[in-house]
């Protein structure tokens, strides 16, 4: 791609969206911070494996509840990759990916 007489190489990436499932609201405060500590184990896990590259909860209480992008171009193992998370295999959160690309070697600042 090239925009202004530079050049980028662009890199794909799979965008995990995760709403509101449809268990959300079916545990205690107890079961609620299990799962929320096994949430944040998961991702730290893929963090070190050096799959998840970014991960972080949306600013508002709606269903969209967080974004992960992780360092595959295949949807299917993405979600392979996520579905071992508790709060996905209890059903508090819902997995959607997408393709997402960007401009190779890109950070946010």
């Amino acid at each position: 791609m090239e925009e202004e007489g530079e050049t980028y190489t662009m890199k794909r990436y799979v965008m995990i969206l995760l709403y509101r499932g449809d268990q959300a609201n079916a545990f205690n405060s107890e079961e609620l911070k299990e799962i929320q500590d096994g949430h944040m184990a998961n991702i730290n896990r893929l963090a070190e494996e050096g799959k998840i590259l970014m991960a972080g909860p949306m600013g508002e209480n709606e269903d969209l509840r967080g974004i992960f992008v992780l360092d595959t171009d295949s949807k299917e193992e993405a979600l392979e990759w996520v579905a071992g998370d508790p709060a996905i295999k209890v059903g508090r959160l819902r997995p959607e990916a997408h393709i997402w690309w960007t401009a190779k070697g890109s950070t946010m600042n």
